[in-house]
């Protein structure tokens, strides 16, 4: 084996080994938002129309001894924090807090958000991301956690039409989602918006 080879198979060989970044769990509080890259052909087309790098999002709550992520894939879950961790691209992740957390995320405050995470545990994903609580999307989950118990948007609403849907694979997936019935009018809270919240500060990545 020639030394270019050699070279270039160890190279192989340390991205596909990517070991996942120890998480400091003494730094963690409950309500916590964890951001990662995903990898589908949703989250392709999700970058390519709102110039996100990240593409989906989950809060964490303490469930029994462990910090885990409640999250809204399908169906919606309770997911192994290093689990969800392990999902995303070369493992990376940032997590955020709101701000003043300690005085507004009272203990009450967190039990009635995990509560009504937990109405929505095992309801379907939204491919349509559509604004109702039949079924749900990540970044709508946590969302309307926040507005409904402590009164903060974590991020600004838009439609369908304020994002770039010019590129071929965007237009592949809404076709393919949508058909002809595009509905641009719809509300939408997307990953760069709630990423970009003031409202959010970033505690570890």
């Amino acid at each position: 084996m020639n030394l270019k080879l050699s070279y270039v198979l160890i190279l192989f060989i340390s991205f596909t080994h990517i070991v996942a970044k120890p998480i400091e769990i003494s730094k963690l509080e409950e309500g916590d938002i964890i951001f990662h890259e995903s990898k589908s052909e949703q989250a392709t087309a999700i970058k390519l129309a709102t110039k996100s790098r990240y593409t989906h999002v989950g809060i964490i709550f303490k469930y029994g001894n462990n910090f885990k992520v409640l999250e809204a894939v399908e169906p919606v879950k309770i997911t192994d924090l290093q689990k969800f961790i392990q999902r995303g691209t070369n493992h990376h992740y940032v997590i955020k807090r709101i701000r003043n957390a300690s005085s507004t995320l009272t203990a009450e405050t967190i039990q009635k958000m995990k509560e009504y995470g937990r109405f929505f545990v095992g309801k379907h994903y939204d491919l349509y991301f559509e604004w109702s609580d039949d079924r749900i999307y990540c970044t709508e989950l946590v969302w309307k956690l926040y507005e409904k118990y402590t009164g903060l948007k974590l991020g600004e609403l838009k439609t369908l039409r304020d994002f770039d849907l010019s590129s071929k694979q965007v237009q592949t997936l809404m076709k393919k989602r949508y058909g002809k019935s595009i509905p641009y009018a719809e509300p939408v809270i997307s990953s760069v918006d709630m990423f970009q919240s003031k409202e959010l500060v970033t505690v570890m990545e």
